[in-house]
């Protein structure tokens, strides 16, 4: 065994209990097991989206004129 930890290393010893507690570890961390696949998921969808409309959109949609009936509502 070790050293006495004295006074000092007890208090901080104790005070860092709570990041071991298995409620905080496991039940966060398994809370929404597919949450970070989802994110990534949505996140390729995103780039794969803007990627087809900026490379594969045609000029007549960027340059998109208004009609008379867009004027006068």
């Amino acid at each position: 065994m070790g050293k006495p930890l004295g006074p000092t290393g007890e208090f901080f010893r104790r005070r860092d209990e709570w990041r071991k507690h298995p409620m905080l570890s496991n039940q966060l961390r398994h809370a929404a097991p597919g949450l970070g696949i989802g994110i990534v998921a949505f996140g390729v969808y995103l780039a794969a989206e803007y990627a087809h409309s900026n490379f594969y959109s045609s000029s007549s949609q960027h340059n998109h004129q208004p009609s008379t009936s867009d004027a006068t509502h």
